[in-house]
């Protein structure tokens, strides 16, 4: 059986779902809807929500990545992406849910609060994506951006306040890491829901201070060597990013 991976190609999340397929070693093929399109194009092929990542596995449909961590050790045990030790299971669930509900919504809210602000962002998302006439696609996308942004909550305020949050939340990622919890030599469900979230921050040159030494970086490049993004400097407002100047020690 083959299974299918719909996603798109600037979600953190649908990497982290790509890397555990891969992992297991389960047969799959990645599909990449457009941004905009994604809704739609899920309701064709039998997913209920307007989300990414979504899995067809058989006859199953599994949405967001902390189900899909679960559906695929339920349909091949190893490698496991849950310890069998309770407590070790206990550690990493709430590791990947903290990755879920607090890590991971930082680099979204960057994303789509650049791309409502800045049709210069837009023309060079564009043009990494090869879509044809980027200056074109960055004026008709504009709606779509705007959309993105309302969905993940991307205001002024919210979107600095994620940014403020960056230095104490990548010391709980090293911290992590110390820990034992995530970064050992098989990951798991949270390295993946985790590392992906840190390597697309990786990819944003404003950020590079924040995230210089760090143990997190050093664990999602190796987790993720390459991912499919580059945001040059100067797209983020100069105060945002005075809470994240220090290096790490």
């Amino acid at each position: 059986m083959r299974a299918t991976l719909y996603s798109l190609e600037p979600s953190h999340p649908s990497h982290a779902a790509r890397l555990m397929l891969e992992h297991k070693g389960i047969d799959h093929k990645v599909v990449n809807f457009l941004p905009g399109t994604h809704a739609v194009m899920l309701r064709t092929r039998g997913f209920r929500a307007p989300t990414v990542p979504a899995l067809k596995l058989g006859r199953r449909r599994v949405q967001t990545a902390r189900a899909i961590s679960r559906a695929l050790d339920e349909f091949q045990s190893e490698p496991r992406l849950f310890p069998e030790d309770p407590q070790d299971r206990i550690a990493v669930e709430e590791a990947e849910r903290w990755g879920d509900q607090v890590l991971q919504d930082i680099p979204r809210r960057l994303f789509r609060w650049v791309a409502v602000h800045n049709p210069g962002f837009r023309e060079h998302l564009a043009r990494e994506y090869g879509m044809p006439m980027p200056k074109v696609s960055a004026v008709v996308n504009a709606p779509v951006a705007r959309w993105f942004a309302r969905q993940s909550g991307s205001t002024d305020e919210r979107t600095a306040g994620s940014m403020a949050l960056l230095p104490a939340v990548l010391d709980h990622v090293d911290e992590l890491i110390s820990d034992g919890v995530i970064g050992a030599k098989e990951p798991n469900a949270a390295d993946f829901q985790i590392g992906t979230s840190v390597r697309v921050l990786m990819t944003w040159d404003d950020l590079a201070p924040a995230l210089k030494g760090r143990r997190a970086a050093k664990h999602a490049a190796k987790l993720m060597p390459e991912f499919p993004n580059h945001v040059p400097a100067g797209h983020l407002p100069a105060q945002w990013l005075q809470p994240v100047e220090l290096v790490p020690a």
